[in-house]
């Protein structure tokens, strides 16, 4: 028989990370790895708060995760559009990707419904989750911005970037900062007029 802590490493693998590890730190701030890791052993029982906050960064429904309630993951394999970071500047006023903006596609497999757009990670401003040439999957109907999340911004006249946001703290403002190694990259403010949230990052490819 299924239980929760099976729900949950179904989740957490469809959302795209291999290990509760990886999964922890992606959403460092929401999730706790050791809590993470004993929940999927079956080693403590899934708190009603903790799966709600599973089920944020995951992309299912709290009350699937505890109880089996009628929800499938509603995902599937989608081919998914890989379009240059340019294109994603000049999408910001488009409905969809029109055929000549595609590299090529990506058949990704049990993705939740969404508008998708792949893009390819130029740099190493976000390389602690995802190097330069990694492949991201940008969920175009998802802009709220939630503390802690990855997304793709554009500013007007500018070239779209990809930040994890942070809501404001301790005398920081709303801002978009770098998760990488090198020490140059630097946060952006997120309170300006010409920011335009592209999509929320949800899923990220890599070669090993």
């Amino acid at each position: 028989m299924e239980e929760p802590r099976h729900r949950l490493q179904r989740a957490r693998e469809a959302a795209g990370f291999s290990s509760p590890t990886e999964a922890a730190r992606a959403f460092k701030g929401l999730l706790g790895k050791d809590l993470l890791i004993s929940n999927e052993n079956g080693n403590r029982p899934i708190s009603r708060k903790a799966a709600e906050k599973y089920a944020e960064a995951f992309g299912v429904r709290a009350g699937w995760i505890l109880y089996g309630e009628s929800e499938n993951l509603e995902r599937s394999d989608i081919d998914v559009p890989l379009v240059s970071m340019v294109s994603a500047t000049n999408l910001r006023d488009q409905d969809g990707v029109s055929e000549h903006e595609i590299i090529r596609r990506i058949k990704v497999g049990e993705l939740p419904k969404g508008d998708w757009v792949a893009l390819q990670v130029e740099g190493d401003s976000m390389n602690r989750i995802a190097p330069d040439g990694a492949i991201i999957l940008v969920d175009r109907s998802d802009d709220v911005l939630l503390d802690g999340r990855y997304y793709v911004f554009v500013l007007d006249g500018g070239a779209a970037t990809f930040k994890m946001y942070r809501r404001a703290s301790n005398g920081y403002p709303n801002r978009m900062v770098p998760y990488s190694t090198n020490p140059d990259h630097m946060a952006i403010p997120a309170d300006r007029d010409d920011l335009y949230v592209f999509g929320r990052v949800k899923r990220i490819i890599q070669d090993v």
